[in-house]
Formats: C-alpha cells, sequence, structure tokens
C-alpha cells in the first residue's frame, strides 16, 4: 500500500441453515433450486396473517454470541427497519438495531492469518430475517421468495482490519465457528453467506487511535464470495490511493458501492444512507420477551469447542505440526473422527497421517462426507493395529485400506480372506531365505557386509517369494545372519 494504510470492517450475513422452519414463518428453511416453493402466507404478507418467532432460531443466535464472547440480551426485541424493500413482499425487513442488546453486543474473535494470531473486535450480532434473491435480466427481473424470511445473522465488527488478507482470514476463521456450533452449512455457493465490506485509508504516519485522521468511509455492498472480499477490498485500496495522491479524497463524499464480478472494480451505487434514515421502530406485531439466564446457561453448556482451541489442543496435547492440526480442524466431522480413533486409544500421529493422506484423498475423489465413509473410527483402529503388531506391512496396510472400501469388510475380516498376514515364524523364512541362497550364487558371493546395498537385492527375492508377507525387519535380520555365517 506504500504510505498508507488501511481500516477495514465487515458486516457478515450468514443464514441459518439448520432450523426446520424460517424465522417467523412455517415455512421449511431449506436449499432448493424449485423457485416459490418454501413460502407460507406470513411470507408473503398476505393480510391478517401475524409473525410468529422461531425459538430455535433466537437460541441458535444466542449460542453464536456466546462463542464470540458478546453480552447478551435481558429481553428479546425485534424491528422494522422501515424504508422500501422490493424483495420482501411486505416491503420492510424485521431485524435488530436500535435497542440496547440485539442478540449480543462488544464481543472479540481470535483468529490466524499467516501464522500470526489477529484479534478483531465485534459491535453487535443480531438476528434478522433474509429476502427474496432476485435476478434480473436484459427486460425482466425474476424473484424467488424461497430466501424470504430465512433466519439470518448479521455481524458487524469494529473496523479492526488491516488487509484483505486479513479479512478473508476472519471469514474463514466465522465461516468455521458457524459450522462447529451447527447453526450453518455457511456455503457461499447456497447463497448463506454474503459481505458488506468498509474501508477507509489514512496516511501511515498519522496516530491510528484518533479517528479524525481516518478518511471517508466506502461501503461496498453484498460481496458473494471470499474471493470477492479480498478482490473488492485490494481494488478500493487501489482506488483510494490514487484519489489521495490526486488530492480528490478528502472532499470524496461518503457512499455506498457495490462489486462487479466481470470488471473487478466496484461501481457507485448511492451517498451513504446513515442509520438513523433507516427509522426503526419496535415491531408491534411480536411483543419482546424475557430471556431466562437459565436458558442461557442451558445454551452456553451446549458450546462445542471450537476449531481454534482444538488446533491448539492437537499441536500442544498430541505435538501434530500446524499444517497437520490446520487441516484435522478445517471441518467438525473430520476432527470429531480424528478424536473418536485417539480416543479408541490409537497414536494421534498415526491417525493424523491417515486422516489427513487416504482418507480425505478418498473423500475428496468420491466427493463424499466422512459421515458417509465406510471405515468407522472403530475400523480404523483395528487397521492400525493390525500394523503395529506386524500382522500386515505399512505398504498392506494401504491394500488392505483401499480393500475395505471396495468390499465393505473389517480390515480384519479383509486380512483373513485375503491371506495377507505377514510371515513373523522364523522357520519358515528359514526355508524360503535358503531357496533365496541357492538360486543366486553370484550375489551371495558378492555380499560384503562393509557394503551391504547387495541385501536389498535379497528381501526383495524373499518378497517376490512370499507375495509380499514376509516381515521385512525380521527376514533382513535372518539373511544377514545366514550371510555373514556363509563368509567364515
Amino acid at each position: 500500500m506504500g504510505k498508507y494504510k488501511a481500516k477495514i470492517g465487515l458486516e457478515m450475513h450468514c443464514e441459518i441453515s439448520e432450523t426446520k422452519t424460517k424465522v417467523f414463518s412455517s415455512a421449511k428453511n431449506e436449499y432448493t433450486e424449485q423457485a416459490n416453493s418454501n413460502i407460507r402466507p406470513v411470507d408473503m404478507a398476505f393480510p391478517g396473517v401475524l409473525p410468529v418467532v422461531n425459538k430455535e432460531a433466537v437460541r441458535m443466535a444466542l449460542m453464536a454470541s456466546m462463542a464470540l464472547k458478546c453480552k447478551q440480551p435481558a429481553y428479546m426485541y425485534f424491528e422494522r427497519k422501515n424504508y422500501y424493500y422490493p424483495d420482501l413482499p411486505k416491503g420492510f425487513q424485521l431485524t435488530q438495531e436500535t435497542k440496547p442488546i440485539p442478540v449480543g453486543i462488544y464481543g472479540e474473535v481470535t483468529f490466524e492469518c499467516n501464522g500470526e494470531e489477529k484479534r478483531v473486535r465485534i459491535n453487535n450480532l443480531h438476528l434478522e430475517e433474509d429476502a427474496a434473491s432476485l435476478d434480473h435480466y436484459d427486460d425482466y427481473s425474476t424473484i424467488d421468495y424461497n430466501r424470504a424470511g430465512v433466519p439470518l445473522l448479521e455481524l458487524v465488527t469494529e473496523p479492526d482490519i488491516t488487509s484483505a488478507e486479513e479479512a478473508v482470514a476472519f471469514l474463514e476463521h466465522m465461516r468455521s465457528v458457524y459450522q462447529y456450533l451447527g447453526i450453518s452449512e455457511a456455503d457461499s455457493k447456497k447463497g448463506q453467506v454474503r459481505c458488506d465490506v468498509n474501508v477507509s485509508i489514512m496516511d501511515e504516519n498519522l496516530d491510528e487511535n484518533d479517528p479524525h485522521n481516518w478518511g471517508t468511509k466506502i461501503e461496498v455492498k453484498n460481496v458473494n464470495s471470499f474471493g470477492g472480499v479480498r478482490d473488492a477490498i485490494k481494488y478500493e485500496i487501489k482506488r483510494q490511493t490514487k484519489l489521495k495522491e490526486n488530492n480528490e479524497y478528502d472532499t470524496m463524499e461518503q457512499q455506498t458501492r457495490r462489486w462487479d464480478e466481470e470488471s473487478g472494480t466496484t461501481i457507485y451505487m448511492r451517498s451513504k444512507v446513515d442509520a438513523i434514515d433507516y427509522k426503526y421502530f419496535v415491531e408491534p406485531n411480536i411483543p419482546k420477551f424475557k430471556i431466562s439466564s437459565e436458558w442461557l446457561e442451558e445454551i452456553k453448556s451446549s458450546i462445542p469447542r471450537l476449531a481454534y482451541d482444538r488446533k491448539k489442543e492437537y499441536m500442544t496435547k498430541y505435538g501434530l505440526s500446524d499444517y497437520d492440526a490446520s487441516i484435522l480442524v478445517k471441518q467438525k466431522d473430520i476432527s470429531d473422527y480424528f478424536e473418536e480413533t485417539v480416543s479408541l486409544g490409537c497414536d494421534a500421529k498415526q491417525v493424523a497421517n491417515w486422516t489427513n493422506g487416504m482418507i480425505l484423498n478418498y473423500l475428496n475423489s468420491k466427493e463424499i462426507s466422512i459421515t458417509e465413509f465406510f471405515l468407522n473410527p472403530s475400523m480404523l483402529k483395528e487397521l492400525i493395529d493390525l500394523i503395529n503388531s506386524k500382522t500386515i506391512s505399512s505398504k498392506q496396510g494401504k491394500e488392505v485400506f483401499a480393500k475395505v472400501l471396495e468390499k465393505q469388510k473389517s480390515p480384519q475380516e479383509i486380512v483373513k480372506s485375503e491371506g495377507m498376514m505377514q510371515i513373523t515364524d522364523t522357520s519358515e523364512l528359514d526355508q524360503i531365505i535358503d531357496e533365496v541362497i541357492r538360486e543366486n550364487p553370484e550375489q551371495v558371493a558378492s555380499y560384503d557386509p562393509e557394503r551391504p546395498k547387495i541385501l536389498d537385492y535379497f528381501i526383495g527375492q524373499i518378497m517376490k517369494k512370499t507375495r509380499g508377507k514376509a516381515n521385512p525387519a525380521t527376514a533382513s535380520q535372518l539373511m544377514k545372519e545366514k550371510l555373514n555365517d556363509l563368509r567364515k
């Protein structure tokens, strides 16, 4: 950025996808490509219908606010954001804003970016309803009301982010939080995550704690992907820097822009409207209701360990690398699979190697989740035990893994039915070694203990005769002893 630094705040909108119904109606809350199939009279604002608050959506919203170390409310309010919404039939949105506490205020998020620990303060977290989705064509538009009324969490940060990379790292961390809490898939491909980005710049040598030193805040609305957030921030910093250098920055009005993916630019929409112009007032059809301390304690006790905490534990308790721990905690189901296998008595590093290697490769190639995976934690322990006990070799372990998935049988069953158990019986190996020695007199004559490379040849012959069943360590030791005896 040269001689300027950026101040970035995010407004992250994430649909609560794990409730059965929408936030104020009994319509199904599920993703479907069949337009206008998940709607009810409340969603369409028919005369005489009244909203009913989804308690499960409120519970999930409160749980998210606790995970973000926010303060929770004593009473729950909803309000009308009373400016025109063309994508909501009633013309306004039900949200939370002006009351002292929505579902949470004044929290903090700790996350990692490029190996460094970062902290972002949370201004507030509130629950609202999503709007319908509009598609615009050359001479007409279509509207799909399936999304209208879906419970939506809006997370508003303080402007503590300083780069596009930090912004994306924060969003990826928050997606993980929502997934671990069981609140949302947080899938941007399904339109479940969207962001508004606020960007301003200032001279690098000025005090950033003085608000007068910061430039005009620019809001970029409805960025629909994390890559889009990164590119929009980089573009805005570059654009504002150019204005600063041309002495046009200080006279620029506060404004709202949109991100245009095709051109890779932000485009002016309107001058920025302050919150007071939205004309919030309490929703008269939803009476305020008390949030009991008992319910809050119940919700708090249900919060699982999140990815950030699990990663630190995997590195300190099990000695895993930053890389391995990061992969394991990326998806909660994978992390749960790892922990369950370790709890059965397996070495954590071995489980991590199998999970991050063979298992994830298989899941990705088949495009399935770990919950659909045939080889469960008990079977993985079985496979690891077979290798550790030298019943099968590491190489055979990979073959057993493939056959378990192919034939849908346990590792023990595969090893028995395929006759794959290693030969560790020294008397049986002695006979095979004698055969190898008889068949390779020239190699035997050239054997030199100081240059044991020829030993690899003999081990290869033993493996060939036993079809890979000989225990390599035992076979090597016996062969060395035989060859040394022949030299005496």
